[in-house]
């Protein structure tokens, strides 16, 4: 007899896009899922809204729409919440929703900065609920086969580079002054956005012990800036203890250039791993330097299965989490939010990116790292 595997009733706050790709994968028909998905409720800005997100993106399901968020945090049926609304809202958002007992999963990046992030995640503790931010890219068993291969069975030697660039074209003049790419208030910019991948990439390529025990990277980075907002970061990431060092940049000034979102580099060869954009690989291929050559190489290449976009695997271990009664995720754990936002509040500091949200509040920093 098959295990009973465990269910998981969500709200969903907001009917933007994230959402819909994000409830779109939750209906999925998965003959191997790790758990049941039910959209409970949508809460949206109308009725109207909700319902017609509901007919599209999930017409099998009968969820409750509300025309409210508060109403999904206090309907007594729902066992997570997920938010999808912009960053700017996500500490207000998880404020509210673990105010009212309810587990949460919210969007990276989690807040606007690192004090907005211990502010969310000292009330989950006082509240006892299961908080993560959904870094849906730790969370797929290509990144999981990946770090075996490097730091476990080191096909390509000892790992000493990476990079891994997010170019995304976006014309920033023609957009309304309320578009979350242009408004300040909402954290327009490159590096909350798409950035947060190729950051991410460093530091599952660089770093074996993440997100256990991470170690503190150096960082040195440079921002442009048009229209008032940030629309290129080039970061250098460099690890004391071994002089691995990450080249990683978002910009919203070109488009994607290729299928080759990561390289990783090792004193025995290298990978390369594909896909649309750093935020979805769909494989990696593995070249190894031939015995005694220096640019021959035997190459082995990994796929996975492309089933719906992949925001059903952090989906389905937040519910085993709960069902387990854990209180925060061992892929994204709470600490690990922190340090990556403090690793982007000294990358915005360097860039010189500033957001409403860092105003100076007795002398200290929003984003500071005083709690």
């Amino acid at each position: 007899m098959a295990a009973e595997i465990p269910t998981c009733r969500w709200g969903i706050v907001s009917t933007g896009l994230i959402s819909s790709w994000f409830v779109e994968d939750l209906v999925l028909d998965r003959p191997d899922a790790k758990a049941k998905h039910i959209i409970q409720c949508i809460g949206s800005s109308s009725m109207q809204k909700g319902k017609d997100f509901a007919a599209k993106h999930c017409p099998s399901a009968t969820p409750t729409i509300y025309a409210s968020y508060d109403q999904v945090y206090s309907d007594p049926d729902v066992d997570c919440v997920y938010i999808g609304t912009p960053h700017s809202f996500h500490k207000g958002n998880c404020l509210d929703a673990i105010a009212a007992g309810k587990n949460v999963l919210c969007e990276k990046s989690f807040t606007i900065n690192a004090r907005e992030a211990r502010e969310v995640l000292d009330a989950a503790k006082k509240k006892d609920v299961y908080v993560h931010e959904a870094m849906w890219l730790r969370h797929r068993p290509l990144v999981a086969q990946l770090r075996k291969l490097l730091f476990e069975d080191q096909v390509i030697g000892d790992v000493f580079r990476m990079s891994s660039d997010f170019s995304l074209l976006v014309h920033i003049p023609s957009l309304p002054d309320t578009s979350r790419y242009k408004d300040p208030k909402l954290g327009a910019g490159t590096l909350l956005d798409t950035g947060i991948y190729p950051l991410t990439w460093a530091f599952l390529a660089l770093d074996p012990n993440t997100p256990a025990n991470s170690e503190r990277p150096n960082i040195l980075a440079t921002q442009s800036h048009l229209h008032g907002v940030e629309v290129t970061s080039s970061i250098l990431v460099q690890y004391p203890s071994t002089g691995r060092q990450g080249i990683v940049s978002s910009t919203t000034m070109s488009g994607g250039m290729g299928d080759v979102v990561c390289r990783i580099q090792g004193t025995d060869g290298y990978i390369d791993v594909h896909g649309a954009a750093p935020s979805h690989p769909l494989s990696f291929t593995v070249h190894r330097r031939k015995e005694h050559s220096k640019n021959d190489f035997e190459s082995k290449h990994y796929d996975y299965p492309r089933i719906g976009r992949g925001f059903f695997y952090e989906a389905d271990n937040t519910a085993l989490d709960i069902a387990a009664g854990r209180k925060e995720s061992e892929i994204m754990p709470w600490k690990e939010t922190i340090r990556v936002m403090e690793i982007m509040d000294e990358i915005r500091k360097q860039g010189g990116t500033k957001y409403p949200q860092d105003e100076v509040l007795g002398g200290m920093s929003i984003g500071s790292s005083a709690s």
